[in-house]
Order: C-alpha cells, then sequence, then structure tokens
C-alpha cells in the first residue's frame, strides 16, 4: 500500500515535469510508474486470494495466486519497457531538444524516493518469502536506477554542447533496457515456482535436519519440498525399524508432521511415507524402485 501511494504521487509528478520541460525520458518513467500503480493493484488483491482456505475445488488452496501476480508484474513491465522503447526511437526521427535542468531535479527526488520505497518493500519480501513482494522491490530498485540515470543526464546535457540534445532520448532507451532485464529477471524466478521447482537448499536441509531428529526415525529417504506463494507444501519419506507395529509407524510419521508444522510455520501441508529401514538396506537396488 505504500508503494501504491508513493507511486500515484510519482505519476503525477514525473508527467507534469516531463510535460513543462520537454523531456522524453521523464515522461518515459512516469508511464513507468503507471505500470507500477497497476502492478501494485494487481500484487494487493492476489495477496488477499491467496489467504483465503482451501475448498472443493482448490484442495491445496489459493496460495499460487500470488505467483501468478509476481508474473503478471513481469510481464507488464517487459511489455512497457519494449512499448517504451519504440515510442523513444521516434524521437530521433524529429527535432530533439534539451530540456531544462528542472528535469533533471525532479528525476533526482523520484529516485531518491524510490530507492527508499525499494528498501522498505525488499525487507517485507525477504520476511514473508514473497515472490509478488519480491517483485515489486525489484521493480522499485529499476525505477530508482532508472530515475538516477535520468537526473544524471539530464543535469549535465546543458553543459555538453550539441550531443546535449541526444542526452533524453539515449536516457529513454537506457530505462527501457533496464526494464526488459528486471522483467526476465521476475519471470524466471516467479515461473520456476509455478512449475514446482524444488525448494532451495536451505529450506530443504533445515526439513531434513527437523525430521531426521524425531525419536523412531532412521533416515530420510526421499524429500520433495515445492513452494505455493507464500507457503510449502512437503512430500517426505521417512525410514523407520521394520520390526514395529504398523500403529508404532503410523504414530512417528504423525510426529513427523506435527513437528514439522510447528517449526516452521510457513509450511501447509506435510506428507509422510514410511519406508523399513532394514529392507532398505538389506533388499538391495529393487527396494529403491519401489
Amino acid at each position: 500500500m505504500w508503494g501504491l501511494g508513493v507511486n500515484v504521487v510519482l505519476v503525477i509528478t514525473k508527467l507534469c515535469g516531463g510535460i513543462l520541460t520537454g523531456s522524453s525520458a521523464l515522461i518515459a518513467d512516469a508511464v513507468n510508474s503507471i505500470g507500477d500503480v497497476a502492478s501494485a493493484v494487481a500484487v494487493r488483491s492476489a495477496l488477499s486470494l491467496a489467504q483465503i482456505e482451501e475448498d472443493d475445488d482448490h484442495p491445496y488452496g489459493h496460495t499460487k495466486a500470488e505467483s501468478i501476480a509476481g508474473l503478471s508484474v513481469a510481464l507488464l513491465v517487459a511489455f512497457s519497457a519494449g512499448f517504451l522503447a519504440l515510442e523513444t526511437a521516434k524521437r530521433f526521427a524529429g527535432e530533439l531538444i534539451v530540456p531544462g535542468i528542472l528535469a533533471g531535479i525532479v528525476a533526482a527526488i523520484c529516485a531518491v524516493i524510490k530507492e527508499i520505497i525499494y528498501w522498505y518493500t525488499n525487507r517485507v519480501a525477504k520476511r514473508l518469502d514473497s515472490s509478488a513482494l519480491r517483485a515489486t522491490a525489484l521493480d522499485h530498485r529499476s525505477d530508482a536506477a532508472g530515475s538516477a540515470l535520468v537526473a544524471f543526464s539530464l543535469l549535465i546535457a546543458p553543459h555538453i554542447g550539441p550531443l546535449g540534445r541526444y542526452i533524453d532520448p539515449i536516457a529513454a532507451l537506457a530505462i527501457c533496457a533496464v526494464l526488459v532485464y528486471t522483467g526476465l529477471r521476475i519471470y524466471t524466478s516467479t515461473a520456476a515456482e509455478l512449475m514446482d521447482q524444488q525448494a532451495g537448499d536451505e529450506i530443504v536441509d533445515r526439513v531434513r535436519a527437523i525430521a531426521g531428529d524425531v525419536p523412531g526415525v532412521s533416515d530420510v529417504e526421499k524429500l520433495r519440498i515445492r513452494k505455493s506463494g507464500l507457503e510449502y507444501f512437503i512430500e517426505i519419506h521417512v525410514e523407520v525399524d521394520g520390526g514395529i507395529t504398523v500403529d508404532e509407524g503410523h504414530r512417528i510419521g504423525h510426529e513427523v508432521k506435527d513437528v514439522l508444522l510447528v517449526d516452521m510455520p510457513r509450511v501447509r501441508d506435510v506428507h509422510v511415507h514410511i519406508e523399513p529401514h532394514e529392507a532398505n538396506e538389506h533388499a538391495g537396488p529393487a527396494a529403491d524402485n519401489r
């Protein structure tokens, strides 16, 4: 919500500054901020949807909505950059002017504000491990870099002679390049979540260690962890003494599930499969293929 409010103010500021000074780079930056406003609204809606509990049609919940929102941000950033690049390139065919120093000052102020919002959003994204908020934070950082580049370029343009008139459109194209890179980076990371990629090594090692410490667990045979929005789903195969009763093995399995849910609040559900430890040691390769 902070990002949304700030972006609305920046849209107005950049657009007015660009029109008053004739800076295409500042106008391009304003259009990018309009995309940020739309993205913030989409992310906020998706995070609300992701908190809805599972139902008959969505037995795994609605957490994928958060990843879809992150993907939408990535596509919006990339397509906006392509459109801005085409529009900026057309300006080289017309008469180029050197914008006033006011454009550089406006861009510099916007860059500082965007950098502050980036640090704030990134801190929240790390705490929640949210792909959508991480995507939004990276978008803020790219905006800050773009505005800083625009500010530097426009402030020096009046002092470098005839070449100064090329600074503004070149700066606008540089913004587009940053946006394309950011969009692709966000798309790659978010698409991995939607493809149910295995969770990071840190999460996997932690789950393996917690499950291995449960009394009665001899070893962890197989472990699959997928991230869905802000939460994780775990499928784990644990080895227990093959001579114990079914009831005892069932109890150990439930204890593994319970301790993972307690120690890792971000875990949504755990599916535990019990394997006999002695069978895996003595039955040979065939046991591993069951």
